[in-house]
């Protein structure tokens, strides 16, 4: 979408109300690179300086930075009233609305026609146009606006103005081509040359001080209900990414919780299966039992109830039983010297004569298992050649 045409100059402040709200609104390449937050203040501060001075009018136009970047911005381009020896004149100019504006300060510049000349040395004016005037190093925000601004500029400029006409190359001029401005009676000299800038308005620039008052609180209030609205929406911003935080900590509760239901549930499952098996086994075991209930004496000997299949696994039981045994008696040792229950010299002869006894058991036991193994071996190969033949 294109631009939208700026309002023709002395335009009312409602058509200047309907460019900067289309203005503001442009999306793409013509979008103004001003922030969401700040456009309707902008709007607004706008629209109070037309009121107040409508020789200056809104429009969108492109300015190049000091570092060479050109972006589109929006400017008042017009002239504001001066009053130098009791004669109303008109100071063309143009205010730029930065980027940051309203929190930076705007960028005003002189716009002097072809028969104007900029004055050399002005204590606010420098030699291409920018002006410095203490309102804008001192800009606060949000108390600062563009009406107080151009009031500030008029007053300035009012006590030492910064344009003068040329002189005219075929009249004979005074050896002293740059009057001064603080003669009232050369005052006319200045703006000789600037219509149709040099109207005289000393009707329309009375202003009722009450009006102006009411208009300046109006202004204010706007601005402090702006403020605390910027400050509630940067509150709520805070409180909404509290809440989701929250939010997203309870979700990743909620999966902990689901995988740990989730194995809760699987290891519910394995012991349910391993219960059904311990309940088959003992059921099968009772099943045993009453089957050979009546088989047995009632009086039998314990030591008697298993017995070893072969001479083999006898002498490995006999060996272990007896290694065991010295075990159980080195470690009683051990505890009786501890409680000081015996002399160290009886406790280190028995534990050497133990020693030995138990590395007989062991050597015996050893080679218990490897007959034993080698005896198994000799079993399975004859149980294979019986079957493959």
């Amino acid at each position: 979408m294109a631009p939208p045409p700026p309002p023709p100059a002395g335009s009312s402040a409602i058509d200047a109300l309907q460019f900067l709200s289309t203005a503001l609104s442009q999306r793409g390449p013509y979008a103004l690179p001003y922030a969401e937050e700040t456009k309707w203040l902008i709007r607004q501060h706008l629209v109070s300086l037309i009121e107040a001075y409508p020789s200056l009018h809104p429009q969108t136009s492109s300015f190049t930075h000091n570092d060479g970047r050109t972006v589109n911005l929006l400017q008042a381009d017009g002239t504001i009233p001066i009053v130098f020896g009791n004669v109303f004149y008109n100071i063309p100019l143009s205010i730029w609305l930065i980027e940051r504006y309203p929190l930076s300060p705007p960028s005003v510049f002189l716009n002097p026609t072809p028969q104007m000349v900029v004055k050399a040395n002005h204590p606010h004016v420098d030699r291409s146009g920018c002006v410095h005037v203490p309102y804008l190093q001192n800009w606060v925000y949000p108390s600062s606006n563009l009406v107080d601004l151009v009031r500030s500029l008029s007053q300035i400029f009012s006590n030492d103005p910064p344009l003068f006409s040329r002189q005219n190359p075929n009249s004979n001029p005074p050896p002293n081509p740059i009057p001064s401005p603080s003669p009232p009676p050369n005052a006319s000299r200045f703006f000789s040359s600037l219509s149709p800038y040099a109207s005289r308005l000393q009707g329309r620039l009375t202003e009722d001080a009450n009006e102006v008052f009411r208009r300046n609180a109006i202004n204010k209030i706007i601005e402090a209900v702006h403020a605390d609205i910027a400050g509630l929406h940067k509150a709520r911003e805070a409180e909404i990414e509290g809440l989701f935080a929250i939010q997203a900590e309870l979700r990743r509760r909620e999966q902990e919780l689901a995988c740990g239901i989730r194995e809760m549930l699987e290891e519910k499952e394995g012991l349910e299966q391993q219960l059904r098996l311990v309940l088959m086994n003992m059921d099968l075991l009772e099943g045993w039992v009453r089957q050979n209930e009546g088989k047995w004496p009632h009086e039998f000997d314990v030591d008697n109830v298993f017995q070893p299949a072969d001479v083999l696994s006898r002498q490995l039981l006999e060996c272990t039983a007896a290694d065991l045994a010295v075990e159980d008696t080195i470690y009683s040792l051990d505890k009786a010297m501890q409680e000081g229950s015996i002399p160290s010299d009886m406790y280190l002869k028995n534990v050497r004569a133990l020693s030995r006894e138990q590395f007989f058991h062991r050597a015996l036991e050893t080679k218990l298992r490897a007959a034993r193994v080698q005896s198994q071996v000799t079993s399975m190969a004859a149980r294979a050649s019986h079957y493959a033949s």
